[in-house]
């Protein structure tokens, strides 16, 4: 089981709480008003926004007619969406969009990706790390080391007892980007061939280039998680050059779900993908 995430609680919370109140019969202003919230404010709390204190809750509870393990339940996700996890520590760094994908992440039980140009970051060695965030005008040379170790903080997660099932679907460009250089990309093909042969619970899936056009997915990238409480749905993530942000519309999310089977189902098993990567390692 994944650890408890105060981002993953604070997001079942609030998602509970809306199923809840539907199934009650209240629109979101009315609801709110009974429960002593502006209709802004009230909003605010489902989109995650806004915390939940012990005192506004009750109302909330009450009028909901919440009770026995349910209450309690509800009780222990707004303690653990309280705590601080350790990308709030980079807040300042990072932003919030960010931190909350970063707690999304580590209260996930799965995640899947897909890569077209670049080795996901989860998977990155610190100089291939470096080498990419130096690279980007928009980052201050001062937060490069801060970023380069945010970034290895969030690997420790596959080191630990109840780490995630991590599947990686990248496109064949990625094994032979120069990022960093020769050293560099040797490097971490290395450590990704490693990886794959200590941790069981990490996948990569090569698209080769003999692959049609449908597994091409363009130079997008995107990330799935999934969670082990059955009231959260996949958490969706899409990157680009300039942008980064969740995917809230069940929808796109569904899309992304799609494309991402579309490209699995062109790339080469995980025997397959780790010779290729051997390969490439070698120089040959």
């Amino acid at each position: 089981m994944a650890p408890v995430s105060p981002t993953v609680a604070r997001w079942e919370l609030v998602l509970r709480l809306r199923e809840l109140r539907e199934q009650h019969g209240f629109d979101s202003a009315t609801f709110a008003k009974r429960v002593g919230f502006t209709p802004a404010n009230w909003s605010h709390v489902e989109k995650g926004r806004r915390v939940l204190t012990v005192n506004t809750i009750g109302p909330v509870l009450e009028l909901l007619e919440v009770e026995g393990e349910e209450r309690e339940e509800l009780l222990a996700l707004l303690a653990a969406s309280k705590e601080r996890g350790w990308w709030a520590k980079s807040s300042a760094l990072i932003g919030t969009e960010l931190q909350r994908y970063y707690g999304m992440e580590y209260g996930a039980e799965a995640i899947r990706s897909y890569d077209s140009l670049v080795i996901p970051g989860l998977l990155q060695t610190e100089e291939y790390a470096r080498a990419l965030i130096s690279a980007d005008v928009m980052i201050r040379p001062v937060q490069v080391e801060q970023l380069v170790a945010v970034r290895m903080r969030r690997q420790q997660r596959l080191s630990e007892d109840d780490r995630p099932e991590v599947t990686a679907v990248v496109g064949e460009a990625t094994l032979r980007q120069q990022i960093g250089g020769p050293k560099v990309l040797r490097g971490q093909l290395e450590h990704l061939a490693r990886l794959l042969d200590d941790n069981d619970a990490v996948t990569v899936r090569v698209i080769p280039f003999t692959a049609t056009a449908g597994a091409v997915l363009g130079g997008s990238s995107f990330h799935l998680l999934d969670f082990t409480a059955a009231a959260l749905p996949t958490f969706g993530w899409v990157e680009s050059a300039v942008f980064g942000g969740a995917v809230d519309d069940p929808d796109q999310v569904r899309d992304l779900s799609f494309a991402y089977v579309r490209a699995l189902d062109q790339s080469l098993d995980r025997a397959e993908s780790l010779e290729m990567i051997r390969i490439y390692a070698k120089g040959e």
